[in-house]
């Protein structure tokens, strides 16, 4: 078993106007949910469910920043760090497609 914990932040925008949510953005709340949900998509794509014995995803998006953090115990095939940055970077583009909806 292994533990693997990936970071991988991301700006929402290249413009700082940009970075805050308008309006018509997604909520916080959502962009939270969106990301969270990817993370664990892809980790669960990867294993059953009863052979992971420890996953914790962590996400915050403050000021157009998105902040995701996956800490995955799991078998080593396939190898739980690379599954952990897949799940992180999956997480960024979920929140892409988001805004550009």
């Amino acid at each position: 078993m292994s533990n693997e914990s990936t970071d991988g932040s991301r700006d929402a925008g290249t413009d700082p106007a940009d970075a805050e949510p308008t309006a018509d953005g997604p909520s916080d709340d959502v962009v939270v949910q969106t990301a969270a949900e990817a993370a664990e998509g892809v980790v669960f794509a990867h294993y059953d469910q009863s052979a992971v014995t420890d996953l914790d995803v962590t996400v915050t998006f403050e000021e157009g920043v998105l902040d995701v953090d996956v800490y995955l115990n799991a078998p080593d095939d396939p190898d739980p760090d690379v599954v952990a940055r897949e799940a992180a970077e999956t997480a960024g583009d979920a929140v892409d497609e988001l805004f550009e909806a």
